[in-house]
């Protein structure tokens, strides 16, 4: 059938095929499903059982584009909003907002609790002017979205699904309208979902709400998470703001839920993007041979020593001995300072403990390389042991003492 058909023919086509019936007719405000059988220009019928038929405006069935998103035969679901006096169908429209016309429409929509569809037109003092329907209706600005919004200026011109939370008829009725009631009804429903699926380990997709210092929340489906600052990535991050924006979608793994207690109303959600990840670890040993000469970034200073960024995830040590000053000093400041790039000696590596040994003294190198053949060999020798982390070094003396 063709979109081009005009709306008379269309309705006299269904018609024949379809008679009208009264009895069990859906109520308005229910929640239906039903077949499409006819797609025009304006308007679509749904066939919705042997009892009752509906006509849907054709702008339901389109996505942002302007496309059609369904075709005849599909199976949809959608919400009674009223019944034309004259022809006595049903009127149906999408899950979200309905496009109502008129004074009678609209107050029934706010006695029923529809959701209605409404564009913002203004910012004004302590909310947003909605229009709906041709009627001027006020928005609370605690009551345009789920969160604190600074700037309303930012919804003018855009359109959405509203409940009316107050209706005062008359000549010029009086409207006052909730998108917030709308998202939260939204935000149960997905939470309900995301339950179902919420246990440790899971596996999920999320988007970034708001940025800490200390970390970053995250939307998961109705709940939301946090991923604390030492679960963004294995290397040093300063600031969230380093590795995520707000709005960006991440995976994310789920780490731990606290159930509801007295003080907190909602579970607490635990996550990690780092746990998604290869720990640098596991390759430490084949990176970072003991004896090979590595470089690297300061971190940070310490009475002790230095600590060096070899890798994202991997720091060495090198202790305030291994400076290679070449006289005794009192700190490493006097040697090095925060951010200085610095060539290094590995002089050994603890898994266990997560610590690698530097040197900056040049003349280290020659003492502490043995010959390709003996690395190699305590290598597979301390992998084959699964011997403690922080034995390597000594497997390796011992394997240099014996062969000399």
């Amino acid at each position: 059938m063709s979109d081009t058909e005009n709306f008379e023919d269309l309705l006299k086509q269904f018609d024949q095929a379809h008679p009208q019936t009264q009895k069990g007719e859906p109520a308005i405000g229910d929640r239906v499903s039903g077949t499409l059988v006819a797609i025009g220009e304006d308007y679509a019928f749904v066939d919705l059982g042997a009892k009752s038929e509906g006509r849907l405006e054709i702008a339901v069935l389109k996505d942002a584009e302007g496309q059609l998103k369904h075709a005849v035969g599909d199976l949809i679901e959608t919400l009674v909003t009223g019944k034309d006096e004259d022809s006595g169908m049903l009127l149906l429209g999408s899950q979200q907002g309905h496009r109502y016309h008129g004074v009678d429409e609209v107050e029934h929509a706010y006695r029923q609790g529809l959701p209605v569809q409404g564009q913002v037109s203004a910012a004004v003092k302590g909310g947003v002017e909605v229009q709906v329907a041709g009627i001027r209706a006020f928005c609370p600005a605690s009551q345009i979205d789920i969160r604190f919004i600074e700037d309303l200026s930012e919804f003018v011109g855009q359109r959405f699904d509203f409940r009316i939370t107050k209706f005062e008829g008359g000549r010029r009725p009086n409207l006052v309208v909730s998108r917030r009631a709308i998202l939260e009804d939204e935000q149960r429903l997905q939470a309900e979902q995301t339950r179902a699926q919420l246990t440790e380990g899971a596996v999920l997709t999320g988007t970034v709400t708001s940025l800490k210092d200390y970390g970053a929340f995250v939307d998961i489906g109705g709940l939301e998470g946090m991923i604390h600052i030492s679960q963004l990535a294995f290397g040093h991050v300063k600031h969230p703001k380093e590795v995520l924006q707000v709005g960006q979608q991440v995976e994310v793994s789920v780490l731990r839920i606290d159930p509801p207690g007295e003080k907190n109303k909602r579970e607490k959600i635990a996550l990690s993007i780092r746990a998604l990840g290869r720990d640098p670890w596991q390759d430490a040993l084949d990176s970072f041979p003991v004896g090979t000469r590595v470089s690297g970034t300061v971190l940070r200073l310490q009475p002790f020593g230095v600590f060096v960024e070899l890798a994202p995830g991997i720091d060495g040590l090198v202790h305030i001995s291994e400076l290679g000053a070449g006289r005794r000093i009192n700190h490493p400041s006097e040697v090095v300072n925060p951010g200085d790039r610095v060539e290094a000696t590995v002089l050994g590596v603890d898994l266990e403990r997560r610590r690698i040994s530097l040197s900056l003294d040049e003349k280290r190198q020659a003492d502490v390389i043995p010959d390709a053949r003996t690395v190699a060999a305590t290598q597979a020798t301390a992998k084959a042991a699964e011997t403690p982390l922080g034995s390597f070094g000594e497997l390796l003396k011992a394997s240099m003492n014996k062969g000399r």
